[in-house]
């Protein structure tokens, strides 16, 4: 035996040997200096002689039947082993691979990870594809980078990677985890989901403000827009006035000037100048009216101002509540009340009893709203409060309840009134409490928290103090207005030993050793703000001053409004509405109606300008027409005003043009305004230009009007400038809707250095001098690089929804002043610059170890610069103006993407492919209108793009093949109000997700949106198997084994062309929208539930499961109503209206198919072939309508026998196929007369006599009867070839002239016996006998006959008694009986040829043939037959 084994061994190593090239002898005598060594598929049982090859670093063993790892233990320079696809149950000996890096044990059958914890050098790990159901013993691999784990049973996850610092590749697919990340990164997910709902729900507000200020804006914009137009057509009047007398003045040194001529030129020059006076007098007027509204509009965006202040202030700290409950994990938390807790009314009722109106009188303040109370929970403070107060409690040994909650009290903490209550501020107390968090300057606040159980006192100072700040100031009186809001803190506070302040002590601790807290009167505080009341309520008002800050717990914060006596200035308010409404109505008591008459006043003063025909375009003839002149050269100034122009042609031709006015146009673009070499003003504006690209060769040009246009991207626009007008002196670019239009002034001075002018202002030398410190802060230098820019090499462990380059550039700042060492940018691993008003990014190329970076809030337009980063991990781009997704290809390891409030309109179609670590992708707030670039992105965990164009609903399907995803938020888009049951749309085609929109996704909701749109067959669905929507080609629609319950293929038009469907085995219940394909000629349902054409609606009560679900989902077809016997009658005699016109085959096999009326096929009056084989139908009828129908197949029914209504019309059937049903006669078949083929196998005929009824159909030609009673005897095969003249096939076997000369023959034998038989004098119907001969009785023992038969034999004909008794025990189970049924074959065939008794004499006649029904009952029937089958209906 072990001879055995060591020759199996020796085997198995010289297969090895072979495999490898390598010779078994040298190897076996020397040793191998082999590192690599390779076993596929088999030869390699078991892992056995590597102790030969002492220098093997590489073993690769695929596709062997190993069951367990050994033989390794002199591998110690193993760096890299596979065995894969074997059948190892359990990882072990590999104690002695201490140098393992790379680990393959895929496809086999592991069902725990061990063993591993000493290969501290592993980097890689497969396991993927194996039996584990628990990620354990990885804690020791810290250089672990490559885990895959996919394939196995893994359910959770939990913290048993968090030791694995190095792991950068993690696959997961393909497990039953329930818990899709960690539990930090749950958290994250659902605190960032939170967050963004927040901000959501603050820029819809806002959103709200900005149409609101749109609309107030609308009025002013009109009544500018129509002055600006009335000027400038007095402009060009006045040009052309001033044109005209330096033309006279010239001609009147002509000596051809006629008289006539002259007298008119007389006349024209005195009225030139009155004229020019009226123009200018009125231009002065309409410049009035300008600046007026010009005024309104900027009262209008002060006011937006103001309330997008409070507006952030309102939602200012919810965000960063949010943010330290994440950060804190929960130890500090914050809960906003609503009117049903009852702690929001305590706080609520608390503030009003604190608050006095005399107090506030002076300030004309009547009231106090609470806007919003948050309770805060901060479970450290309040240990530390409740450790005092305890520890005090102990030293003083005091019990007393009352005493207890005396010292217990409510107090608001006052804020320094000179410091606004900075959010900062505010935070850390709520973080840290009170202690070293108080900013002010007073040594008084870092001995005590100052508290007040008084509103007035903590509020009044603040209220003086902004008043006398904006008087001081001489601010705008809105800013003012901002006192109205404000925040309280409510304290809980331990006031313990209390004593009131003494005048001439200063308050301190070491003044009062041996209290906790001290109070001052309000009487005794000297403050202007207080002043002397007459109001009880002073009396209580007291200040507080504890000494311990623990003692003082913050609980609440509340947000509050001051209601004042003057309505505060609003965007809502009804003061404002007037400006909205004015154009509506002109009332005279509206405030804006006397100013809306003096503007007609104006525009009806003296000249009225008569109004010219607009140009539409523009060729030479119409040039030179307006110059008024022939010679291109000497065109100065051309006016193209107020025309409807798009388009300037051949403009280059004008050599010497200085002046071009082209406003109130419809241009969109200047790229035809090129190469104008001595051009110096030109106003375009009044138009659509959306960009200046094309704007080129304009270098006199001094004065440049853009306003009241459509440009956005300052960044370009500025270059092309930049470029093209290097002389450019003025400026005027207002009214566009500038993506950045808070730092477009100084962008704009620092860029054009030679402007003097800007949007009608003079640049003052303090602006050029910030414009130019603007423009050299928007370059990335080295001292920008350092001042912003961290070096550390692991993202830190906490818990923040941040980008990980602004917690780093935090946390380890490079700094400015480093001593640079030579490679000091090799060490930056972060870098944050963002609202460093970047144009470009650059000065990157070196920072190859850059791993995290943010660039937000710059005037980036193009994603470039950032090839080199190729280890870059994290990249954000919010609040940029780039139109494009580039540039990243080469980012390999980029695992969050965010690009958030940029111009982005798509996504290209391979722009993700390499990115194959990318988790989280944010696209919000941009112009995307498809996700078809996001097909390939399959590591996809977070997906935000809210606030987008996506409108279709195949939109969703580009996201399918993301089985990662697990967030989606695409909240804003146009799909969402677009698309009925959005939501449930998304949840049902993208199962694997856990969060939609920012709400969690619940089971009942899963649920609901398979009952909905479970089985529905769209275009969408079809699409994005085709990969297009381009449905007009198609011509066969197969979708089979889908479940598919419904059909709604939208637009129909599309599908015109499809003329095969094949919807087998599914779970229709109607056509659903099949009937709406107009060409279908071939339809194929076999195995669904069709019960009708069309659903039919039940009425509402005794509804099934089945009927509920249809009102759930109505065009389902589910839970129709079914139709009794009754109402059959009705039915069929409703005159419906035909439908699928082109239908010509029609499969409903195997349906369940009950009743044919119900199924309304008389509809279908084209049909020509109906397939209802496997259903359970039992009378043919409801098909009277189809009239060209050519064959009918009913096989496997329950069909019985023929109505009178069944075949009552001629009709065209050729072929009726009637098999495996349960037919016993054949009447109502004559009127097939066109009847060529039927098929009535395996029925219930027994009498010859319904066989003979198809006499009738002379043109039948194929039949089939086998299966039936009949054929038991193989009489019935003669009988039919000789009454069936034209019978081609019978039973399957071809009709011959031999057999029809053998029928004949046949049949004319048995008439001549028939014709030899003795007559019979009675009928035996009436009980007589067959004749009068004597014979002896026959004894037939073989078969049974029924009890009423005995009178066909005659009275001579008798039974034994053993045949009698065996009749009586048999009687019950006549028809099971095959010997009974073959007996009364037998003695219905004795009755069809009236045998004579002198015939049943011969024992040799009966006796045969029962001989022969008992030794072969079979015979008659076609092979494979049973007798169930027959006789089973």
């Amino acid at each position: 035996m072990i001879e055995c084994e060591n020759l199996n061994h020796e085997e198995i190593i010289k297969e090895l040997c072979l495999c490898n090239g390598l010779s078994y002898e040298m190897v076996g005598q020397e040793r191998s200096d082999t590192s690599k060594l390779e076993m596929f598929f088999s030869g390699y049982p078991r892992i056995v002689g590597l102790s030969l090859f002492p220098n093997l670093t590489s073993l690769t063993i695929v596709a062997q039947d190993i069951k367990e790892i050994s033989g390794l233990e002199t591998c110690l320079q193993l760096k890299e082993l596979w065995i894969a696809e074997c059948c190892i149950e359990k990882i072990g000996g590999l104690q002695e691979c201490r140098n393992l890096e790379k680990l393959y044990l895929y496809y086999n059958k592991i069902s725990k990870i061990e063993n591993l914890e000493k290969l501290f050098r592993l980097e890689v790990l497969w396991l993927n594809h194996n039996t584990i159901k628990n990620i354990e013993g990885l804690q020791t691999l810290k250089n672990l980078n490559d885990l895959n784990l996919a394939g196995n049973l893994i359910s959770s996850i939990g913290r048993c990677l968090d030791p694995n610092e190095q792991l950068e590749r993690l696959n997961l697919s393909g497990n039953q985890i329930c818990s899709f990340k960690t539990t930090a990164m749950k958290k994250i997910m659902y605190y960032n989901m939170r967050i963004k709902t927040v901000q959501r729900h603050l820029n819809e507000d806002l959103e709200k403000l900005n149409d609101r200020k749109c609309k107030l804006q609308k009025l002013p914009e009109e009544r500018i827009k129509l002055f600006s137009f009335v000027k400038k057509n007095l402009e060009r009047e006045l040009a052309e006035l001033k044109g005209s007398g330096k033309g006279h003045n010239d001609r009147s040194n002509n000596n051809k000037v006629t008289e006539l001529e002259k007298s008119k030129n007389c006349e024209t020059v005195t009225e030139e100048p009155n004229l020019q006076q009226k123009i200018l007098t009125k231009l002065n007027a309409l410049n009035e009216r300008v600046t007026f509204w010009n005024k309104k509009l900027d009262e209008i965006e002060a006011i937006y101002r103001v309330e997008v202040k409070l507006k952030k202030k309102s939602h200012g700290l919810l965000i960063p509540f949010l943010l330290i409950e994440l950060e804190t994990v929960g130890n500090i938390h914050f809960e906003e009340g609503t009117r049903s807790d009852d702690w929001f009314n305590s706080c609520y009722e608390l503030i009003l009893s604190r608050f006095c109106t005399w107090d506030f009188r002076t300030y004309g303040i009547t009231g106090v709203k609470v806007k919003r109370v948050i309770k805060v929970n901060n479970r450290i403070l309040r240990l530390k409060f409740e450790e005092k107060f305890q520890k005090f409690f102990d030293n003083e040994d005091m019990h007393d309840s009352e005493n207890y909650r005396k010292m217990l009290e409510c107090l608001f903490y006052v804020f320094d009134p000179e410091v606004t209550v900075k959010k900062k501020h505010l935070l850390q107390i709520l973080e840290k409490g009170f202690k070293d968090s108080d900013t002010s300057k007073l040594p008084l606040r870092k001995e005590a928290v100052i508290l007040a159980n008084s509103l007035s006192m903590c509020e009044c100072p603040r209220i003086e103090f902004l008043q006398q700040k904006y008087k001081d100031e001489k601010k705008n009186s809105l800013e003012h207005e901002l006192f109205r809001h404000g925040i309280l803190l409510i304290t809980k506070v331990f006031l313990g030993q209390s004593v009131q302040a003494h005048e001439q002590d200063s308050i301190n601790q070491a003044n009062y050793p041996m209290v906790n807290s001290v109070f001052v009167p309000r009487k005794y505080i000297l403050n202007s703000t207080m002043g002397q009341r007459n109001c009880d309520c002073s009396v209580r008002q007291c200040k507080w001053f504890v000494f311990d800050h623990d003692l003082v717990l913050p609980e609440y914060i509340v947000e509050f409004e001051y209601i004042t006596v003057v309505k505060p200035h609003s965007l809502f308010s009804s003061f404002n509405n007037v400006i909205l409404e004015e154009s509506k109505k002109n009332s005279e008591g509206s405030v804006l109606s006397q100013d809306l008459k003096f503007d007609d006043e104006v525009i009806k003063m003296d000249p009225r300008i008569k109004p010219r025909p607009k140009l539409i375009s523009l060729d030479d003839k119409t040039i030179l027409s307006l110059a008024k002149t022939s010679i291109y050269s000497h065109i100065v100034s051309l006016n193209l005003h107020g025309n409807s122009l798009s388009k300037l042609r051949d403009l280059s031709k004008l050599t010497g043009l200085r002046k071009l006015n082209i406003s109130f146009n419809e241009f969109t673009c200047l790229d035809d305004v090129y190469h104008l070499y001595n051009l110096e003003y030109l106003d375009a504006s009044h138009n659509h230009v959306i960009t200046l690209e094309g704007f080129r060769g304009l270098m006199k040009l001094k004065h440049l009007d853009l306003s009241w246009n459509q440009l956005k991207k300052s960044g370009d626009e500025i270059n092309m400038l930049c470029k093209h007008t290097t002389n450019l002196l003025t400026l005027d670019i207002r009214h566009n809707p500038w993506q950045k239009p808070a730092t477009l002034r100084l962008s704009v001075i620092g860029r054009l250095k030679t402007l003097t002018h800007l949007d009608g202002l003079l640049i003052s030398e303090e602006e050029t001098t910030a414009a130019m410190k603007f423009i050299t802060g928007t370059k990335i230098t080295q001292f920008s690089l350092l001042r912003h820019s961290g070096t550390k090499e692991e993202r830190p462990r906490i818990l923040s929804i941040w980008p990980s380059a602004k917690i780093l550039t935090q946390i380890s700042k490079l700094g400015p002043h480093l001593h640079l060492s030579g490679n000091w940018y090799l060490k930056i691993t972060a870098l944050n610059l963002d609202g460093q008003h970047l144009f470009e990014i650059t000065n990157l190329e070196k920072l190859e170890n850059l791993k995290w970076a943010s660039f937000s809030n710059n005037n980036l337009t193009k994603m470039e610069g950032l090839e080199s980063c190729v280890n870059l991990e994290e990249l954000t781009l919010d609040g940029n103006c780039i139109s494009k997704i580039e540039g990243i290809s080469k980012l390999t390891k980029l695992t969050r993407l965010s690009i958030n409030n940029n111009l982005l309109t798509g996504l290209e179609k391979h722009t993700f492919d390499n990115l194959l670590h990318l988790h989280s992708l944010s696209l919000e707030n941009n112009r995307i209108t498809s996700l078809s670039g996001l097909q390939k992105a399959f590591t996809l965990l977070e997906l935000y793009i809210s606030n987008n164009y996506i409108a279709l609903n195949q939109e969703i399907y580009n996201l399918k093949g993301l089985c990662n995803l697990v967030i989606l938020d695409m909240y804003g888009n146009i799909i969402v109000w677009n698309q009925e049951n959005y939501r449930l749309f998304v949840i049902f085609h993208l199962p694997e997700l856990k969060a939609l929109d920012g709400i969690s996704i619940e089971p009942s909701e899963t649920e609901c949106a398979k009952d909905l749109f479970g089985g529905r067959l769209t275009s969408d669905m079809i699409a994005e198997q085709q990969g297009h929507s381009n449905f007009t080609q198609m011509q066969e629609l197969n979708w089979t084994s889908s479940s598919i319950r419904t059909v709604a293929l939208i637009p129909v038009d599309q599908f015109r062309n499809v003329c095969n469907v094949n919807l087998q085995n599914n779970n229709l219940t109607s056509f659903s929208g099949l009937i709406y394909l107009p060409n279908v000629k071939v339809l194929c349902l076999n195995y669904n539930h069709i019960e009708s054409i069309i659903p039919r609606v039940k009425p509402q009560t005794h509804l099934t499961n089945r009927q509920l679900l249809y009102q759930k989902v109505p065009s389902s077809g589910y839970g129709q109503q079914g139709t009794s016997k009754i109402n059959r009658d009705t039915m069929s005699s409703e005159n419906l209206p035909p439908i699928m016109h082109s239908l010509e085959v029609l499969h409903l096999g195997y349906n369940g198919i009950c009743n044919l009326i119900q199924l309304q096929l008389n509809r279908l009056r084209n049909l020509k072939f109906l397939f209802l084989q496997g259903n359970e139908i039992s009378q043919i009828e409801g098909l009277d309508n189809l009239v060209v129908l050519q064959e009918l197949v009913v096989d496997h029914n329950r069909v019985r026998a023929f109505n009178d209504s069944a075949f009552a019309k001629p009709s065209s059937l050729l072929a009726l196929h009637l098999e495996e049903n349960r037919l016993r006669e054949l009447s109502k078949l004559q009127p097939l007369v066109k009847l060529e083929k039927l098929f009535l196998g395996y029925n219930k005929i027994q009498d010859m006599a319904e066989l003979e009824k198809l006499d009738g159909i002379s043109s039948l030609r194929e039949l089939t009867v086998y299966g039936n009673p009949i054929c038991r005897k193989t009489l019935h095969r003669h009988v039919l070839i000789f009454r069936l003249p034209n019978l081609q096939m019978l039973d399957g076997i071809p009709v011959n002239s031999d057999d029809r000369a053998k029928a004949e023959f046949h049949c004319s034998e048995l008439q001549a016996k028939k014709t030899s038989f003795i007559p019979v004098t009675n009928s035996p119907m009436d009980g007589g006998s067959f004749g009068q001969v004597k014979a002896p009785p026959i004894k037939i023992t073989n078969v049974i006959l029924p009890g009423a038969c005995s009178h066909y034999l005659g009275s001579d004909f008798t039974v034994t008694p053993e045949v009698e008794d065996k009749k009586n025990k048999n009687a019950g189970i006549l028809t099971n009986n095959l010997q009974s049924i073959h007996a009364e074959i037998a003695f219905r065939q004795l009755r069809e040829i009236n045998l004579s008794p002198s015939l049943l004499s011969h024992q040799n006649m009966a006796s045969p043939t029962a001989q022969t029904y008992q030794s072969n009952p079979d015979e008659g029937r076609i092979p494979g037959s049973h007798f169930s089958r027959s006789n089973r209906m």
